[in-house]
């Protein structure tokens, strides 16, 4: 790893530890203004980002195999994850999603960016932006549904479900009228139409998701602060460590083995896997109000981990 990149993952930390720090100082408001960062940042920043993104997409030049070596591994990498969780008998109905998202979505952004730029260049970035445009779309969406429906189960079985009909109707609803999906289908459809955002529209765009990444870095501090790492941060290490070593392993040797990729496309495809935990995770918890802790240790523990994995998979793709 180059000091460079050493340093930009500093940086990431540092503003992990000033949303500690004001968390700590009071300066946040306590948990009522968390609450209300994070619905800043999961109702306006980031979808503003992601339509952006997504509005921007050339789909003719998306990488067919190495999408389908990424996500392939990682869709069936979260539902496992879900599905262990959901046969324990979750306190919550929506913990199993949320600790899919914890575990497998990975900081493709803050982190990922900037070290794809740094490491493969301008060829490389393209590549890894392509995993970037359906990253949200295709894990949060189907972990959304998955959480919805859990959601729905636990009032029928308490007695307060509606009709069927009815039951799906609001699936449906809360599944697409999403902070992170609705603005991902929306770009894609802005996208069809043809037409270029206006220069106006494009650089508001661009402020406001600007200011979702420190902003989300910030809350990963919060909540630290607020929830502290919880008693099982050890169980919690070990799955996160499968994250960096296992699920990447499995990513390179699909690429490999099956599609035929080597060279950069391999590199960029195992690196966008190896990523820790991204900050998502935490307003994918805070939206459904459980497991912010978990979510939050998830984060850091997953960070820490990946400044000691990433020179290993360095060294091995390049």
């Amino acid at each position: 790893m180059t000091w460079d990149l050493a340093y930009k993952l500093l940086a990431l930390f540092a503003m992990i530890a000033i949303g500690y720090g004001a968390t700590r100082l009071g300066v946040l408001g306590g948990a009522d203004g968390q609450r209300a960062l994070a619905s800043a940042a999961f109702g306006l920043f980031l979808p503003a980002l992601l339509f952006r993104t997504t509005a921007g997409i050339d789909l003719s030049d998306l990488p067919g195999p190495l999408l389908l070596a990424f996500f392939g591994p990682l869709v069936l990498w979260a539902l496992a994850i879900w599905y262990v969780y959901r046969r324990r008998g979750p306190a919550h109905p929506a913990d199993p999603a949320v600790r899919a998202v914890s575990l497998s979505f990975g900081n493709t952004v803050q982190v990922g960016l900037p070290f794809a730029a740094a490491l493969f260049g301008e060829a490389g970035l393209q590549l890894h932006l392509a995993i970037v445009s359906l990253h949200a779309l295709v894990l949060l969406s189907l972990l959304t549904v998955l959480a919805e429906v859990d959601i729905a189960h636990a009032a029928a079985r308490r007695g307060s479900a509606a009709a069927l009909g009815s039951l799906l109707l609001t699936i449906a609803r809360q599944t697409l009228i999403h902070p992170v999906v609705l603005p991902v289908l929306a770009g894609l459809a802005w996208h069809l139409t043809g037409w270029q955002l206006h220069p106006v529209a494009d650089n508001m765009l661009l402020t406001l998701g600007q200011a979702g990444v420190p902003l989300c870095l910030v809350l990963i501090g919060a909540s630290l602060a607020q929830y502290g790492l919880g008693s099982s941060w050890q169980r919690l290490l070990g799955l996160v460590m499968l994250k960096l070593l296992l699920l990447p392993a499995i990513v390179a040797a699909l690429g490999v083995w099956v599609f035929g990729l080597r060279g950069l496309p391999l590199a960029v495809l195992v690196m966008a896997a190896a990523l820790p935990s991204g900050s998502n995770a935490l307003l994918f918890a805070q939206r459904y109000r459980t497991l912010e802790g978990e979510a939050s240790a998830a984060i850091v523990l997953s960070t820490l981990g990946f400044a000691l994995t990433a020179p290993l998979w360095l060294s091995l793709l390049l």
